[in-house]
């Protein structure tokens, strides 16, 4: 599905991403993990066309998109959902939602839309009682839900998830892990960035750890929770254990 070879990437003189090569097959949940400041957002924004690479290529479902604007980058199936979930906060849910399915209403999917929208909200309860609420008056976890569902709703075939316990309560990562879940089971394919090392690598099939914009190592999702070095380094104590 995704293939990343040899990339660098720089902010100004700044050499962030250091000749990275990682890959993501079709249904696959990989995950990176890493200290905070070990380049893995500035490896999704190079992903989806926010960093432009200076050498290297990136490839969807093997076609090049190193240079594709994001706009067409979107509209090939990759949906990024970041860090700081960057709501349209004056907007309101529902208004949030159709903005995420907005290049399916250019391909006529409106009725098809308002489906999703409807399960969505079953997947969310929150979003529902507040469908006309603006989103900046959303609460932090009912936000993420908002962000997550937006994601979900474009119908990506790959979607990129940036930090999405970040600031959330225990039983938010929860029902936000449990959603992560219930997508790998429905055969969608993900690349996963969590701090939250120990949940990551439990949903995960694959994982890639970053030190200092480089891949320092990659392996599977059981091995590197077994491997004691990765354990001490940037495990630590478990917040949520999710199951397989």
């Amino acid at each position: 599905m995704l293939r990343v070879e040899r990339v660098n990437s720089f902010y100004g003189k700044v050499h962030a991403i250091k000749d990275i090569s990682l890959q993501v097959g079709v249904k696959e949940i990989v995950t990176i993990i890493g200290a905070n400041g070990s380049g893995k957002t500035t490896l999704l924004k190079t992903i989806c066309g926010f960093v432009t690479p200076k050498d290297g290529a990136i490839f969807l479902e093997k076609e090049n998109i190193t240079h594709c604007p994001v706009e067409k980058i979107v509209s090939k199936g990759l949906c990024m959902i970041p860090e700081r979930r960057e709501l349209f906060t004056d907007l309101s849910v529902r208004e949030n939602l159709e903005i995420g399915a907005y290049c399916r209403y250019k391909r006529g999917e409106r009725f098809e839309i308002l489906q999703d929208m409807d399960t969505l909200c079953n997947v969310f309860p929150p979003l529902r009682e507040r469908i006309n609420q603006k989103a900046g008056t959303l609460s932090g976890g009912e936000q993420q839900m908002l962000a997550l569902a937006r994601g979900m709703i474009s119908k990506p075939k790959l979607l990129l998830l940036d930090e999405p316990s970040l600031g959330l309560a225990p039983l938010i990562v929860k029902v936000i892990f449990d959603v992560i879940i219930d997508l790998r089971k429905k055969g969608m394919t993900i690349l996963l960035v969590e701090q939250n090392s120990n949940v990551a690598l439990r949903v995960a099939d694959r994982g890639y750890v970053m030190k200092t914009g480089s891949i320092v190592v990659e392996d599977s999702a059981d091995n590197l929770l077994k491997n004691e070095q990765i354990r001490n380094l940037y495990l630590g104590k478990k917040a949520y254990t999710a199951p397989k």
